[in-house]
């Protein structure tokens, strides 16, 4: 159940943990600028603080490539905002074909093969290209910010920003931000040998106003699809925490999610539908994610971890409970973040 969570968390983020496609302009970028006076700091974090920004206020349609690892997925998103209201499609056009409309907090999934709409509410924005957090400012502290030259990504000029971590609990990232608009239009994720790791980018874009017929589900008859509600609550304090926590990581979320099971209740000859409960705290530096999902321990599992590009899984079992950590850190990172949860009432 765990992973089929994860599943959705990558196609849908959530493409947040974070494998990244660049054109080869960005890809073999070498910087030789030295490290930013104080105004020149001022000015990068301005800059940054406009990439959230822009990802929410910026209508544009586009499509972007993401690779993690050897694997590649391309996605079609398209974005608008009225002054008012967020609406964004986001479309998977590899593998299985399925859509996610996100309306401000509230994201429909919508899978064509079984005829089903999953829904979740209280989902805040952090999908690609909306990847900043509010602990922007706090960025300094974790890596070194130096501006490199211009370059261009899907026919676009960006204004190129590199960071190198100041530990080994987090990767290193490459950011192309679009000169006018402040959209970031491509990352990438650094080993500590600065090879490329994973990356997203943008292959297509325009900027603008866009068509809202094409922030409509492409499906026919969606009207007679079964609904599922993916309850989630947001802002709560389920008495799990990290002790822990590699320096600069803070914590950013923390929800409950309630996910319906459909099956034949023993006992019973009835059809009726359970719930399963997962608890979910995320931590951020700024840049880097880090997420803990902590659900019941039922059925038969193996401890161990796995990592793909820079995303890491590890699982561990812990009373009567099942923990997994998730992040696109190094191991080291989740190792000790893992070996640091604990309840407490």
């Amino acid at each position: 159940m765990l992973f089929r969570l994860l599943i959705l968390k990558n196609n849908r983020m959530w493409f947040r943990h974070i494998l990244l496609f660049a054109c080869c302009s960005l890809l073999t970028l070498v910087s030789t600028i030295s490290y930013a006076s104080a105004s020149e700091e001022r000015d990068l974090m301005k800059m940054l603080q406009s990439v959230q920004l822009a990802a929410k206020k910026t209508s544009y349609s586009g499509t972007f490539v993401y690779q993690q690892g050897n694997q590649i997925r391309t996605s079609k998103i398209t974005h608008g905002f009225d002054g008012d209201t967020e609406v964004e499609k986001l479309e998977i056009l590899d593998a299985k074909p399925r859509e996610y409309i996100r309306r401000d907090g509230e994201v429909a999934c919508y899978l064509p093969e079984s005829k089903v709409i999953q829904i979740e509410k209280n989902l805040s924005q952090e999908e690609f290209p909306a990847l900043l957090n509010q602990n922007v400012q706090s960025l300094p502290d974790s890596y070194s910010i130096k501006k490199a030259q211009m370059s261009r990504v899907a026919g676009l000029e960006c204004q190129v920003v590199n960071f190198q971590p100041k530990d080994s609990l987090r990767y290193g990232f490459r950011l192309c931000v679009e000169k006018n608009t402040g959209l970031l239009l491509g990352l990438q994720t650094l080993n500590t040998r600065s090879e490329v790791i994973e990356q997203i980018a943008f292959t297509q874009i325009a900027l603008g106003e866009v068509d809202k017929a094409k922030l409509k589900p492409s499906f026919a008859n969606v009207s007679q699809w079964k609904i599922e509600n993916m309850t989630v609550q947001a802002n709560v304090n389920s008495g799990w925490n990290v002790k822990n926590l590699p320096s600069g990581f803070k914590k950013t979320l923390e929800t409950k999610r309630f996910i319906p099971i459909s099956g034949n209740v023993s006992g019973t000859d009835a059809n009726q539908t359970k719930s399963h409960q997962v608890v979910q705290m995320m931590f951020s530096d700024g840049l880097s994610t880090i997420s803990v999902f902590v659900e019941p321990n039922t059925g038969s599992r193996t401890e161990g971890s796995l990592q793909q590009g820079a995303m890491t899984i590890m699982g561990k079992r812990l009373g009567d409970s099942w923990l997994t950590v998730v992040g696109e850190v190094p191991n080291a990172a989740i190792k000790q973040v893992i070996n640091s949860i604990q309840f407490k009432k």
